[in-house]
């Protein structure tokens, strides 16, 4: 898979130039390209977006009224599903538009609802989820009453920037330190969204709500509870996307929200098909679970990792697995092969590793298997070895 910094490409960069010079007299569109590509390709995503942004930013008019008019006239104009194609002659979109978001929420919070609404119509082009935070920071009631009226525009780009602009904890982005304390404030808006024509959207909405989640999970748990009555299949799904965290960390309101009960199993038997693991492959590993309930009963069946630490301890990692019915007196047998590849996000190390069940938020079981890590072949690229 092509790494997502390639999308901030040399030819990305001389088309942004090229339409600056369309647009913005005087111009040094050579001396713009050669700040920029000097460094370009020894910089990570970011680092490359925001190169561009302040590029841009120290060519464009400082007055905020020509800038934002520049700016405009450099948007593609929108046809329906534009996010993530390419910019071209027409115009920027796209990724082009990751670091023209970084030069409108850097640098124009001192004119908030210009630059709010520029952001606004910017997002249709490409999200300005990012963007939009650092006039949350700066100001969330007046942001979040701009963003109140966002709720029924009719592009779902609009509207699914007003849930995913607001995550306390968005990928990539700056955290909300305030929604994160408290985010009663947003919780108007998913509600007015939450049973939006547009999957994307409710998608957006069950993400916050698992956001919020991980600080309050009973808030969560609870909202869930209440939704669930009479609840419509779309909104059933935007819900158990939301309490996904909580399902995986077995909170007992969550799970009854959604119809688990505590489980009425014995864990037969749990065990690994091979003791020790080589880094870069796999562990296959089986269970037989049997039901001691006179009635059916419905399983979220997880499994956990305990992967060794760095002080010689373990931590638990949970992995989801599948929901399955099991029959009174049934006994089902469940097989897995789970890739123990390297990740930025994980440091593996040599040693006792674990694994166990988690049922309906109640775990069981517990074998050990060895990791090989730092004999991993010599030719390896993996981090860790």
């Amino acid at each position: 898979m092509e790494p997502f910094k390639n999308n901030l490409s040399p030819q990305l960069v001389k088309c942004i130039a090229k339409h600056l010079e369309k647009h913005l007299k005087p111009f040094d569109r050579a001396g713009f390209e050669k700040a920029i590509l000097q460094t370009l390709d020894t910089l990570e995503l970011k680092e490359r977006s925001q190169l561009i942004a302040t590029t841009m930013h120290q060519v464009l008019p400082n007055d905020h009224s020509a800038r934002f008019a520049i700016i405009r006239a450099l948007l593609r104009p929108y046809d329906s599903d534009d996010i993530g194609m390419e910019s071209d002659t027409k115009g920027i979109r796209g990724w082009g538009m990751f670091p023209l978001g970084m030069v409108v929420g850097q640098n124009s919070v001192e004119v908030f609802e210009e630059a709010m609404l520029l952001l606004k119509d910017m997002t249709s082009l490409f999200s300005s989820e990012l963007d939009i935070r650092y006039f949350i920071l700066a100001d969330q009631d007046r942001a979040l009453a701009m963003m109140q009226g966002w709720v029924k525009e009719d592009n779902y780009h609009v509207r699914r920037l007003v849930s995913e602009g607001t995550r306390p904890r968005l990928p990539w982005a700056m955290q909300l330190p305030q929604l994160m304390a408290d985010p009663s404030p947003t919780l108007p808006l998913l509600e007015a969204l939450r049973d939006d024509k547009e999957e994307y959207v409710r998608r957006s909405v069950a993400n916050h709500l698992n956001d919020i989640a991980k600080d309050h999970p009973d808030l969560v748990a609870k909202l869930a509870v209440k939704r669930m009555k009479g609840v419509n299949p779309s909104l059933n799904s935007m819900l158990k996307h939301a309490c996904r965290t909580l399902i995986k960390q077995g909170h007992s309101v969550a799970l009854k929200a959604f119809g688990f009960g505590p489980p009425r199993i014995k864990l037969a038997t749990l065990s690994t098909e091979q003791t020790t693991v080589q880094l870069g492959d796999s562990l296959l590993f089986a269970a037989d679970i049997a039901s001691t309930h006179p009635s059916a009963q419905t399983l979220v069946v997880d499994y956990l990792l305990h992967f060794k630490k760095a002080n010689g301890t373990q931590v638990g990692k949970v992995f989801k697995w599948k929901t399955l019915t099991l029959a009174a007196g049934e006994t089902v047998r469940l097989e897995k092969n789970h890739a123990i590849r390297a990740i930025t996000t994980r440091k593996y190390y040599d040693g006792t590793q674990g694994l166990s069940l988690r049922v309906n938020g109640e775990d069981f079981g517990y074998v050990e298997f060895e990791l090989l890590v730092s004999t991993c072949p010599p030719k390896t690229t993996l981090s860790g070895c």
